[in-house]
C-alpha cells in the first residue's frame, strides 16, 4: 500500500507541475497523502492492516505441506499394513496435526462400522475441517467492502466541507479555486479505500481457489480409503489398506468435496 499511494503522489505532483495552481496542494509524501485525506483515513488504515495480517496467515497455514503433509499418506498405509493395527493409525494421525490427518482420525475411531457410516464420519470430519479451512476470509470479505465505503463516505465529508467554504468565501474570484482545492482532497479518501479494497479482494479469491485445490486433493485421498475399506468388508480377509492415486472412482460421491460445497 506504501508504494501505490507513492506512485499515486508522484503523479499528483506531476499534473500539479503541468498546471501550476495559485496555492501549493500538492502531495509530496505518503505522510501527506494521508493527512490530505482527512480523519477517515485511520480507519482505512487500521482496515489495511488487518487485511495484510489475515492474507499472511492464511498463505502461510494453507501451504500444501500444512494442510497435506506429503509424509502422512505413506506413513498412514505403513500403520495400516496389518489391517488391525488401529491404535498405531490413530497415534500417527497425532503425530502429524493437520487437515487431512484429522478427517482421517475420524474414520479410524469408527474402524469396524459399514462403509455408509464411516463415510458419513469422514463427511462431518470434513465440513469441520473445510471451517478452519476458511477461517478469517469474511475478514477479507468485510474489509473489501468498508474500506471503499469508509473512501467514499470520506469524499462524501470532503465534499461538504467544500462547498461550505466556497460559500463562506467572501472573494468571488478566489471561489473556483477552493471549490478545485476542496474537491481534490475529498478525493483522496476514495482513491485510499480504492487501494485497499481491490488487493484484498484479489487476495480473497486467490486464496478461496487454494481451499477448492486442496479440499478436491483430500477428497481424492478419501476415496480411495472407502473404497479399500469397502473391498475389505467384502472379502472379510483384512487387508492392507492401499491407496491408488492413479485411478479414482466415479461411482462413489466424493464426501469432502460434497461438504466443500455447502459450506459457507
Amino acid at each position: 500500500m506504501t508504494v501505490i499511494l507513492h506512485l499515486l503522489s508522484l503523479f499528483t505532483f506531476a499534473q500539479t507541475d503541468a498546471a501550476p495552481p495559485a496555492a501549493d496542494i500538492r502531495v509530496q509524501s505518503v505522510w501527506d497523502f494521508i493527512i490530505k485525506g482527512g480523519p477517515l483515513m485511520i480507519p482505512i488504515g487500521v482496515a489495511s492492516l488487518i487485511a495484510l495480517t489475515v492474507i499472511i496467515e492464511r498463505l502461510i497455514s494453507l501451504r500444501r505441506r500444512n494442510v497435506i503433509p506429503p509424509e502422512f499418506l505413506p506413513g498412514l498405509t505403513a500403520a495400516l499394513k496389518s489391517g488391525d493395527d488401529i491404535g498405531a493409525a490413530l497415534d500417527y494421525c497425532r503425530k502429524i496435526p493437520s487437515p487431512v490427518a484429522n478427517i482421517f482420525a475420524a474414520a479410524i475411531k469408527r474402524w469396524g462400522e459399514p462403509v455408509e457410516l464411516l463415510e458419513k464420519h469422514i463427511d462431518e470430519a470434513g465440513r469441520r475441517e473445510i471451517v478452519k479451512l476458511r477461517k478469517y476470509l469474511r475478514v477479507l470479505v468485510t474489509v473489501g467492502s468498508v474500506s471503499t465505503l469508509l473512501g467514499l463516505l470520506g469524499t462524501i465529508f470532503g465534499m461538504i466541507t467544500a462547498f461550505q467554504t466556497v460559500a463562506a468565501s467572501a472573494d468571488a474570484l478566489g471561489k473556483t479555486e477552493l471549490l478545485a482545492r476542496g474537491i481534490y482532497e475529498a478525493m483522496i479518501t476514495t482513491a485510499a479505500g480504492l487501494i485497499v479494497a481491490i488487493p484484498v479482494i484479489i487476495s480473497h479469491q486467490a486464496i478461496s481457489a487454494r481451499i477448492d485445490r486442496l479440499v478436491i486433493e483430500i477428497d481424492q485421498m478419501t476415496v480411495d480409503f472407502l473404497e479399500s475399506y469397502a473391498d475389505r468388508q467384502r472379502t472379510d480377509d483384512r487387508p492392507a489398506l492401499r491407496f491408488n492415486e492413479a485411478s479414482r472412482s466415479t461411482q462413489r460421491e466424493p464426501a469432502v468435496a460434497a461438504a466443500a460445497g455447502s459450506a459457507p
